[in-house]
């Protein structure tokens, strides 16, 4: 049986914790900053969990990282 391939991508993107759950880079901040409000630059920061809704789909991508 070959080895199943990762999506290049999703592992630039994304990372498994050591509970199971997936950790994305926040959405919204490329540009558009001005018309940005205060609190959402601030909660913006750094990571955020994935919804398990959105969780399956990324660990199908990456089948190793389980």
């Amino acid at each position: 049986m070959p080895k199943m391939k990762t999506k290049s991508g999703a592992k630039k993107r994304f990372k498994v914790t050591a509970s199971g759950r997936v950790v994305a880079g926040q959405a919204g901040k490329r540009h558009g900053m001005i018309k940005r409000t205060r609190k959402f630059i601030r909660n913006a920061r750094g990571t955020t969990t994935l919804s398990p809704q959105d969780e399956k789909i990324v660990k199908v991508y990456m089948p190793y990282h389980r």
